[in-house]
């Protein structure tokens, strides 16, 4: 699957939008009728309409029109949107992705915007930063989040093992786990989700060790063995009873719903710091965050704190103005920040924080509190992805798979990930 964005597609398609503007064929109400893409839970999607529902009471010459899609597809289906002309207003938007959208001219830069219908000085340079590129604001954060371990505490508890903790290694939440395993207390239960296929935790391994997924200049950072070392990690995992087996890892479906802690497979499970209120949600069991494991006592940071997304506005959207202005109610104003709490991260802006964390229920106020446990432990924002390095997720998971099945050995998939990655980014 391919989730570049080809250039002669998109440029088409963007000229064929400005030609039909140009000609009076525009769909009707275009200044006032808005569309907004995001993916994400049911949660999110919850959320979202709410924010959406009481913007509209407050603005009824403005009509949004919402749809959420699954993370794998809902790339595709804005890169296919996009190419043909027909984006949508308002994108939700990821780090990985916002510079090769904004290079191929498909987001409206909104810099002339700051100070006037974008009123977001107070989320501080970093986090106004995190939304630029070549030093043009192309999408403002939704939130600040983080990586996460996810825990079951009851069925920690119930294997009586001692649950994971910040600043513990991998060689020690690998055997902790195998405990839970072992215990057996719960049919086909598990200790943890195997994360061999998620780069998230592939990132912040490598970076513990002093390696990252990509340079400055968008070439690979890391080698052939080191991510042959990865896959023989999670092999150790597998073979010491760690880790749910290969068939049932096949099963989740990067989704939610299909997460291993939430599916009842495994007692742990890997995640982003936003995605915390919305697991738990979909869990009756009361459920616990901890930090990535670590490399050692001289591991180095491989967490760190991101955007956990951003949103963006087309840059062929014919309501740019009405839409800047939607995305700053998210973001300022108190109605539209309640709505949509911190199932996005953490707001950026301290004043919001300031507003939100009273009220907030015991889950939501488990994320905070994580997210400033974490803070003074991060390392640096890494270097925007490549062209291209979309791709890699989804290749990472479908290689890690081969090894899981017994299909690849740990060292042919390091080679071949690492090639392939590298081709993939070359030719994005």
């Amino acid at each position: 699957m391919t989730l570049t964005i080809d250039r002669r597609q998109l440029l088409a398609g963007m000229a064929a939008t400005l030609a039909f503007s140009s000609i009076g064929l525009s769909r009707a109400n275009a200044a006032t009728a808005m569309r907004l893409l995001w993916w994400g839970s049911k949660e999110r999607s919850d959320r979202t309409f709410a924010a959406v529902k009481a913007y509209q009471a407050k603005n009824p010459d403005i009509t949004i029109a919402g749809e959420s899609f699954g993370w794998d597809s809902y790339w595709t289906r804005l890169a296919t949107q996009t190419g043909g002309g027909n984006a949508p207003d308002l994108i939700q938007m990821d780090y990985r992705y916002i510079f090769e959208y904004a290079r191929r001219s498909a987001l409206l830069d909104m810099t002339p915007y700051l100070g006037k219908s974008l009123k977001i000085e107070d989320f501080g340079p970093a986090n106004i930063d995190s939304g630029k590129v070549d030093n043009k604001i192309y999408g403002v954060s939704l939130g600040v989040n983080s990586f996460m371990v996810v825990l079951n505490t009851a069925a920690w508890a119930e294997a009586g093992v001692e649950p994971p903790h910040d600043a513990m290694t991998w060689e020690q939440v690998g055997d902790a786990c195998a405990k839970v395993t072992a215990a057996k207390k719960r049919r086909g239960f598990y200790g943890t989700a195997d994360a061999s296929g998620g780069e998230p935790a592939l990132e912040c391994w490598l970076r513990q060790r002093g390696k990252a997924l990509y340079t400055t200049d968008g070439k690979l950072a890391f080698e052939a063995k080191d991510a042959t070392e990865w896959f023989d990690l999670w092999g150790h995992m597998r073979k010491i009873g760690a880790c749910v087996p290969a068939d049932v890892q096949a099963l989740d479906q990067q989704t939610l719903e299909t997460d291993m802690l939430v599916t009842k497979k495994a007692a742990m499970s890997f995640a982003h710091s936003n995605q915390f209120v919305a697991i738990q949600g979909l869990n009756k069991e009361k459920l616990d965050i901890v930090s990535y494991p670590v490399a050692g006592a001289d591991s180095k940071p491989g967490q760190y704190l991101k955007p956990s997304m951003l949103m963006s506005v087309s840059a062929t959207s014919p309501n740019k103005d009405a839409a800047v202005a939607f995305v700053n109610y998210l973001v300022e104003d108190p109605e539209g920040t309640k709505a949509l709490g911190v199932e996005r991260g953490v707001p950026p802006s301290k004043k919001i924080r300031d507003l939100l964390t009273p009220d907030l229920d015991p889950v939501s106020k488990q994320v905070v509190d994580y997210i400033g446990r974490l803070t003074p432990h991060v390392g640096a924002l890494p270097p925007s992805p490549p062209n291209g390095a979309g791709e890699n997720a989804f290749l990472l998971k479908k290689i890690a798979e081969e090894v899981a099945f017994g299909k690849t050995s740990a060292q042919d998939a390091g080679t071949k990930f690492t090639e392939q990655a590298a081709a993939n980014i070359t030719r994005g």
